[in-house]
């Protein structure tokens, strides 16, 4: 048996297709799903969704947003997502350096900017590690 998942972003679809497993950044921690699965509803946090069509796991980055698991229906909602096979690995490297001088600096700076950073931090990082880069 499988699961059809959806990805939707405000902007696209990122994912319509059947899979054998996936497993979402919840904000509880890492939620694997299965066909079968009880109904759920979990908020998502920033991070990397993998989803197993076959044999191979394919990465997702996801930047927020809700999951809803339904009759083998697993449906993704997000503020934005890219697939790992459409980042580029390199720009995705420098953006997350970027990101991590842009925390060390705001360690003086308002509370605010200092929120900022981290959560441009958490989505640099969520796109590296969909590009299959390690931090």
């Amino acid at each position: 048996m499988t699961l059809q998942v959806r990805v939707i972003a405000p902007d696209k679809t990122v994912w319509d297709a059947e899979a054998e497993e996936v497993i979402l950044p919840s904000t509880t921690g890492q939620l694997g799903i299965l066909s079968g699965h009880a109904p759920l509803l979990s908020a998502l946090d920033t991070g990397v969704m993998r989803v197993r069509p076959g044999k191979e796991w394919v990465p997702i980055a996801l930047m927020g947003g809700f999951a809803e698991v339904e009759s083998d229906l697993v449906t993704i909602l997000v503020n934005g997502a890219e697939r790992g096979d459409s980042i580029d690995r390199q720009t995705a490297q420098e953006n997350y350096d970027k990101a991590l001088q842009r925390v060390e600096a705001s360690v003086s700076a308002a509370r605010v900017e200092q929120i900022q950073a981290k959560q441009a931090l958490k989505r640099a990082r969520a796109l590296l590690q969909a590009a299959g880069g390690t931090v």
